[in-house]
């Protein structure tokens, strides 16, 4: 399996979409085989979800994301996890022991300054 955390500092990024950077890990059974940071390509509206499949992703992890976007991602057959937020070693920790639990998106979007 192919993950892909957005990544600002050592911390998984609240929003997925404007988050200067992403890991890519890679992971097998309940080890790393690679990790990988790479630049955001930016921010375009419909272009990530494609971005990531053609890299193998078949998961995203991020503390926020829109609706709209999860959707366009679901149609890629990439699952998405939002409400998580922490230290990036220490998510992928919780992911390799099965622990990672997700939640409410923490980039509401409407009258909020991740729309900007």
């Amino acid at each position: 399996m192919k993950i892909a955390i957005s990544t600002e500092s050592d911390y998984v990024s609240a929003h997925f979409g404007r988050c200067p950077h992403y890991t890519l890990v890679e992971i097998e059974g309940d080890k790393v085989l690679t990790r990988e940071l790479i630049d955001s390509p930016g921010h375009q509206p419909g272009f990530l979800p494609g971005f990531l499949a053609e890299r193998g992703v078949t998961c995203v992890i991020t503390g926020g994301m829109g609706p709209r976007a999860q959707s366009l991602f679901t149609q890629q057959g990439i699952e998405t996890v939002v409400g998580v937020s922490g230290k990036l070693d220490e998510v992928i920790e919780k992911l390799l022991k099965g622990e990672l639990e997700g939640g409410e998106s923490l980039c509401e979007h409407g009258e909020n300054p991740c729309q900007k």
